[in-house]
């Protein structure tokens, strides 16, 4: 059995989780914020803003950092290279992204939210942004 490439595919589908999750929350809170607090549907996307964080987005975000943690202790050469130290960089940023959306999300859970739905339309771009610079990065290694 090769543990690299079965880490890898773990990685690849903890990422692929990971990014559905990013790519559609901050679409959830566009319509959240549409909605407005107290109305019926506010109350359902309350749910699935929680279910969707709480259930996938949280466990694929570790999965992914895990495995690719797991990644770099099989091939810890790439540790020199600096496609791998840009690479990171951008995952630190999805990570602060992700932590972002769960304080938005609470502040929908206590109907506090003060910001437009086109606010979260422009957040709604940073996630992508982020996942193409990083699968550039992965798949060309420039430096």
């Amino acid at each position: 059995m090769d543990w690299y490439l079965v880490t890898k595919a773990l990685h690849v589908i903890s990422v692929i989780a990971w990014m559905a999750g990013m790519l559609y929350l901050p679409r959830l809170f566009v319509y959240h914020a549409e909605a407005g607090p107290g109305t019926p549907q506010a109350e359902t996307f309350k749910v699935m803003e929680r279910r969707l964080l709480r259930a996938i987005m949280n466990a694929a975000m570790i999965g992914t950092w895990g495995f690719g943690i797991g990644m770099l202790a099989l091939t810890p050469a790439w540790l020199s290279d600096g496609w791998l130290h840009a690479k990171l960089t951008l995952v630190v940023l999805m990570t602060v992204v992700h932590h972002l959306f769960g304080r938005w999300r609470k502040t929908f859970e206590r109907d506090g939210n003060v910001r437009s739905p086109r606010f979260y339309r422009a957040w709604n771009e940073v996630p992508t942004l982020l996942m193409v610079l990083i699968v550039f990065l992965v798949v060309l290694k420039p430096f």
